[in-house]
């Protein structure tokens, strides 16, 4: 079918669920923060950020789906933005909260 199903095989395949699964969660995010929120840290806009990592989870979804080795740029490249955005942009517009009246100390 996809040629021998080696352990190396299984390996890959691991590998590529778990960087969908990554892909979603940051596209997943990325629904839930405000849209002010990534403006406010210095960091492109919501909308561009949805557009990254729903591209990178589609990517992602298909080389699951359609089993793309992982030396296929686009998986890997689909990879980084959206560690980029859980290691850069996350942290940064986390500290927004919908509607939450914070001070320069914290909420009142």
């Amino acid at each position: 079918m996809y040629g021998s199903m080696t352990p190396l095989f299984w390996f890959f395949e691991v590998l590529m669920v778990a960087a969908f699964v990554v892909e979603a969660w940051a596209f997943i995010d990325t629904l839930r923060r405000p849209t002010g929120a990534f403006p406010a840290a210095g960091k492109q806009t919501k909308p561009i950020w949805l557009i990254i990592t729903g591209v990178a989870a589609v990517i992602g979804l298909a080389s699951v789906a359609y089993h793309m080795t992982l030396l296929s740029i686009l998986p890997i490249v689909a990879f980084v933005a959206a560690a980029i955005y859980l290691t850069d942009v996350r942290p940064k517009v986390k500290e927004f909260r919908r509607g939450s009246n914070s001070g320069p100390y914290g909420p009142w």
